[in-house]
């Protein structure tokens, strides 16, 4: 069943599949667990869809502004591909959007959680472990995965978790933040960050001018990958 359901998710437009059971989630703080959102869950599903290489050789802007959330909105619609299949299946499915919405937001520190951490949920199914710039690393993506989750009822048999690919002694995210973001103990000043990353154009569209964190890093592509 569980190759039958990987299948699916990969039919839909993923690059990559990972599946995680409920143990996987034990350490999560509460209100931000799979079953939080619904009871019954019992397996996460996560998939990415990767972005072209060659858009981390350009301006943010150009990634964020346009091809991210095209990319974004591509896992979002396999991961609702997938939930209908599985339903076919006789099981219940629930799709969840990769990027928001911020339900939780610290005005005061510009710090937002989504209704769950979906970089966490890709780290317990298996799809990579985080870096010291606290992003996503894939050994076959590097960071270049936008993902999506799809909770169902289904009892499937966890993933192996992914090697870590974030290379021991490299501290190049940490060291070339414009903004002092990066901490050594893998964590992120949202603050600092977003003061930095986020600003407007003279017509007032939303802009985004910084990745330094995900350009700079040595696995940005993969593992064994330029």
């Amino acid at each position: 069943m569980k190759e039958k359901v990987r299948q699916i998710v990969l039919s839909s437009g993923a690059d990559v599949c990972g599946i995680a059971g409920m143990d996987r989630f034990d350490k999560v703080p509460e209100g931000f667990r799979p079953v939080d959102i619904w009871a019954d869950c019992k397996s996460v599903i996560c998939l990415g869809v990767a972005l072209p290489k060659g858009l981390l050789a350009v301006p943010p802007r150009l990634i964020y502004g346009h091809y991210n959330g095209m990319v974004c909105e591509q896992a979002d619609r396999a991961a609702l591909r997938s939930a209908k299949e599985i339903e076919k299946l006789g099981a219940l499915a629930v799709p969840l959007p990769g990027d928001g919405p911020y339900e939780y937001w610290d005005a005061q520190t510009k710090t937002g959680k989504g209704l769950v951490s979906v970089k966490e949920i890709a780290v317990a199914c298996g799809l990579g472990q985080l870096g010291k710039n606290t992003i996503l690393l894939n050994p076959q993506y590097g960071s270049m995965l936008n993902m999506s989750v799809i909770l169902t009822d289904l009892e499937l048999e966890s993933d192996p978790y992914a090697e870590s690919i974030c290379i021991l002694g490299c501290h190049k995210c940490v060291e070339n933040c414009p903004a002092h973001a990066i901490g050594e103990n893998g964590s992120v000043n949202q603050l600092a960050c977003r003061e930095m990353t986020y600003h407007k154009t003279a017509r007032g569209f939303d802009t985004v001018d910084c990745n330094q964190c995900r350009t700079i890093c040595p696995m940005r592509f993969g593992k064994g990958r330029v």
